[in-house]
């Protein structure tokens, strides 16, 4: 019999697979749960109908990563923070410090999108990676400087 999965099942398939189990199967466990329905032709064409809108929606999520990377890449940013007479920082710049300095340029990114090579703890000019997904990142540079 073949099924559409309307939610993961596990050994078995994904949400919106459409699949062929046996029939106790789908009677006695998908359908009884509310995990599968049965395959008929309208909803294999919404299936695949969706599949397609996913893979347009993703594609162009991916276009617009892009074009935000190539925008952001080797932009500067400054990070004003408290530091002492020798330019050693009170505590460390982190990721917010930098995401809250992009915000302000105009640049939406979250503080988990941004990694250090190492903790930044003097006043300076350091480099910063920004990975929206893979293979989509930037590098920004850091500019920390004392109150």
């Amino acid at each position: 019999m073949k099924v559409i999965l309307k939610a993961d099942v596990k050994g078995t398939g994904k949400k919106g697979d459409v699949i062929e189990v046996s029939d106790g199967f789908a009677k006695n466990y998908l359908f009884k749960k509310g995990l599968a329905e049965i395959a008929t032709s309208g909803g294999i064409n919404e299936i695949h109908q969706r599949k397609s809108a996913d893979a347009f929606h993703h594609a162009e999520n991916v276009k617009a990563l892009k074009e935000l990377a190539a925008r952001l890449n080797d932009t500067g940013v400054t990070v004003p923070i408290r530091a002492g007479e020798n330019g050693k920082v009170f505590g460390s710049v982190t990721t917010a410090h930098i995401a809250a300095a992009l915000k302000e340029e105009g640049f939406e990114v979250d503080k988990k999108r941004i990694t250090l090579k190492e903790p930044i703890k003097n006043v300076g000019t350091f480099e910063a990676e920004v990975r929206f997904m893979e293979g989509v990142a930037s590098k920004i540079k850091v500019n920390v400087v004392a109150l």
